[in-house]
């Protein structure tokens, strides 16, 4: 006899939702292993003593984590969706019958509360992943990503020139007015070159972090992605345990900025975090993008051993030229000295160290007419962190540092595909930079909370 199921809406008289959630349940398990209570008294100082309860701290924490678990970037979505499943509503604290709060509530206490309670909560649960025995400590490999931010390119705005009676406004940007003047001279000049993008397009615009901003969110930069469309964007830095891939640090940046000027402070906020849990950080893996000589010096003062590339530009011999360490002096073919004399600094505020031949050597020389034939002397020019370059390049060139290389790739690269595809981290749905902290705080949390 076939059977045929009735289903009757009745109410319900006895239910208890602890006995329908299964014990290896995610949600389950995060109840019971992590504690959440410390959050109260993180926040207890943003709240008065008086007026209506807010919104539960541990509940909000809880609930903007499930949207980074669940994939859910909005905050609309993410409440229409906890009130459809059990153990979301066990991890929440709520019952079948509660109603939970309003998604314009969850974006307002998101700003209440500054990041660094976001990273009391990382440091929480990274302390977490230690004790699971999960963090190994000695190799860190690092990267970084752009994360859509959440303006459009139709939102830039040319900034105004700054004078000395601009006013302070908060709604518009000023930049100098000879930058201003520079670089419209340069795109005009671009514009009019043959073969120009979108030189034939009535509409196409010329956009530029120096020369426009976005009124929609102004920390948010133009930046392109080889193979992908030009966007607004945020800059995601993230350090890698490569022991079991547990995110160490994570911190978002301006998306127009370089890797290497983003090192010092990786490093700064990642090796106090590795000693409070009694790891000794000894390596640390990255692209060439964070090689420089004062990165290189910055890492060997800290006792920490880098495997990044030496980046292109870099020759570690000068051809006709053989340099004598012990007096810091180079000798050319004609063996006539050229010694150190004084430091100088590039366009970019690099140091420098300057050499250069005496001047009679060089007017009484016979190579004169091939080696310098206009100048008064020989001069060359290295970067003051020449021993530095010269260690990293030598490990590069190491068996090891190919192994390190791939190793690097193995660990980090697919962390980032996680956080994008699976966490939530395709885009920032808040608005400022502070904003785009706390959703990758959020998505490196939520990572670490389903590590195994």
């Amino acid at each position: 006899m076939q059977g045929k199921k009735q289903y009757l809406d009745k109410e319900v008289t006895r239910f208890r939702l602890s006995e329908r959630i299964p014990p290896h349940n995610l949600y389950r398990r995060l109840a019971e292993l992590v504690d959440w209570t410390f959050l109260y008294e993180q926040t207890r100082a943003l709240y008065s003593h008086t007026g209506h309860p807010s919104l539960d701290p541990v509940v909000f924490f809880t609930l903007v984590l499930v949207g980074r678990l669940e994939n859910l970037v909005s905050d609309r979505r993410l409440v229409e969706h906890c009130a459809l499943r059990l153990d979301i509503l066990y991890f929440l604290g709520y019952e079948l019958d509660e109603e939970l709060p309003w998604h314009s509530t969850v974006s307002r206490t998101r700003q209440l509360f500054p990041a660094s309670v976001f990273e009391h909560l990382f440091d929480h649960v990274f302390a977490q992943c230690v004790a699971q025995g999960f963090v190994a400590g000695n190799i860190q490999a690092i990267d970084s990503a752009p994360v859509k931010a959440n303006a459009a390119l139709e939102s830039m705005q040319p900034k105004q020139a700054a004078t000395a009676d601009t006013p302070l406004s908060t709604g518009v940007l000023t930049a100098p007015a000879h930058q201003l003047l520079q670089e419209a001279t340069r795109q005009a000049k671009r514009q009019k070159a043959p073969g120009a993008l979108g030189a034939t397009h009535s509409k196409a615009r010329l956009l530029s972090n120096k020369t426009h901003y976005s009124t929609t969110d102004p920390d948010a930069r133009v930046s392109v992605k080889p193979g992908k469309a030009r966007a607004l964007n945020y800059l995601c830095s993230l350090a890698v345990d490569t022991g079991h891939g547990v995110i160490s640090h994570v911190q978002a940046d301006f998306a127009d900025s370089r890797d290497s000027v983003h090192l010092p402070r990786i490093v700064g906020s990642l090796q106090p975090r590795l000693q409070a849990q009694g790891l000794y950080w000894h390596e640390l893996l990255a692209d060439a993008g964070y090689a420089n000589g004062f990165n290189y010096a910055f890492l060997e003062e800290r006792g920490i051993r880098s495997w990044m590339p030496v980046f292109g530009k870099y020759k570690v011999t000068i051809e006709g030229f053989t340099h004598d360490s012990v007096t810091d002096t180079y000798t050319c073919l004609a063996d006539k000295p050229l010694p150190f004399r004084k430091f100088d600094t590039s366009a970019d505020g690099n140091w420098l160290k300057l050499y250069w031949a005496a001047y009679q050597d060089c007017q009484h020389c016979a190579l004169k007419p091939t080696c310098v034939p206009t100048a008064k002397r020989k001069q060359l020019t290295r970067t003051a962190y020449d021993p530095a370059y010269r260690r990293a390049w030598a490990r590069q060139q190491s068996p090891q540092g190919q192994t390190m290389r791939r190793k690097r790739q193995s660990t980090v690269e697919p962390v980032f595909g996680n956080l994008i595809h699976q966490y939530g981290l395709r885009r920032v749905s808040t608005r400022g930079k502070a904003g785009a902290q706390k959703t990758m705080l959020l998505a490196a949390i939520a990572c670490a909370c389903c590590q195994r």
